[in-house]
């Protein structure tokens, strides 16, 4: 197959994968215009609704090797274009009941450090003496969602980016140049074995609580993940449903997650519920992204819940094959439609 027009380069999906891929091409030389159903980042996307954690370590235990090679870069790639990385790693726990977990996840994981009442306590002071074991993972770091795709966004647009609200014609846009389609689970119409995996999440505020990281609990039925925003503010997160409907949570996921909440501190009791998130994660079959063509059109998909972590690398793999026809990791070609 021909290698890819980049004299006229348009993107399709202002989420993560989206926006990733775009400053990679316009650090490369090409402007791209980008075309989404929304004028702003908000919670009609996926990515608004993300942890935010650069955790590759943490990630292995249940994902595919290509998390932890290719995410153990995204925090670099986050802090060069954005500034806004922490690198406070990442506290993992159990209640003593669930020792047994926190054996398994050690033995699932690598680059962390086991941690016992007093070390906890350093790094956490706000558990008061809760947790008597875990496993820190100093290498680990985590950003807000959010203020990421604004910057880069705003980043992008001061560039000579255009971007357009609208409801693309992918087949049209693709007489005209080379389209790259990242629309997340929008696109299962067209994209074979892409499913929908759903998520559902919390914004407290807890002023009590000051964490510096991101701590995960962990728990044979739902674990947990608890993310500082700042100002005691905190992302609770998140189920995993196979099913691609994300307009409502169920009850029982919220329940979980705040008694999840409580048994890392009974201050949580007291918070404010800022928001309750739903969504659909796109994700194929091994859980890895993959980058389809087909003819002019690129679809750059199934991130998973490893959006942040992933996107800086397929955003690296498209830009190559763009600009060098360096075929990716995660490529499949189909024949021209």
């Amino acid at each position: 197959m021909a290698k890819p027009d980049i004299s006229r380069v348009t993107l399709v999906g202002a989420g993560v994968a989206g926006l990733t891929i775009a400053t990679e091409l316009v650090s490369r030389g090409i402007i791209p215009q980008i075309i989404d159903r929304a004028p702003e980042p908000g919670p009609q996307s996926c990515s608004w609704w993300a942890g935010g954690m650069l955790a590759p370590y943490c990630e292995s235990e249940s994902a595919e090797e290509p998390v932890v090679r290719l995410g153990s870069k995204a925090a670099d790639w986050w802090q060069k274009h954005t500034q806004l990385v922490h690198r406070k790693g990442t506290l993992v726990l159990a209640m003593p009941r669930d020792r047994a977990e926190l054996r398994r996840f050690a033995q699932l994981t690598s680059a962390f450090q086991p941690v016992n009442e007093a070390q906890i306590n350093a790094l956490e002071p706000d558990l008061e003496n809760r947790f008597t074991q875990g496993l820190y993972y100093a290498d680990e770091a985590h950003l807000a969602p959010r203020h990421a795709i604004q910057t880069l966004r705003q980043q992008l647009a001061e560039k000579g980016v255009h971007f357009t609200v609208d409801d693309a014609d992918i087949k049209a846009l693709a007489t005209e140049g080379t389209v790259i389609d990242c629309r997340g689970t929008k696109a299962r119409p067209d994209v074979q074995g892409l499913r929908g995996v759903k998520g559902e999440m919390l914004i407290l505020k807890c002023p009590e609580l000051q964490f510096q990281r991101p701590i995960r609990l962990l728990h044979p039925r739902i674990p947990l993940y608890i993310v500082p925003r700042g100002d005691g503010v905190f992302m609770l997160g998140a189920t995993q449903i196979e099913s691609a409907a994300s307009s409502h949570p169920t009850v029982r996921s919220v329940m979980a997650l705040l008694n999840a909440a409580y048994a890392i501190s009974p201050c949580f009791a007291e918070a404010d519920i800022l928001e309750i998130g739903v969504d659909s994660r796109p994700a194929f079959s091994n859980n890895l992204p993959q980058i389809h063509r087909c003819g002019n059109v690129i679809r750059a998909n199934g991130l998973y819940r490893h959006g942040f972590l992933l996107a800086p690398a397929l955003a690296e793999m498209v830009a190559n094959y763009l600009i060098h026809n360096e075929e990716p990791e995660w490529l499949t070609v189909n024949p021209e439609s």
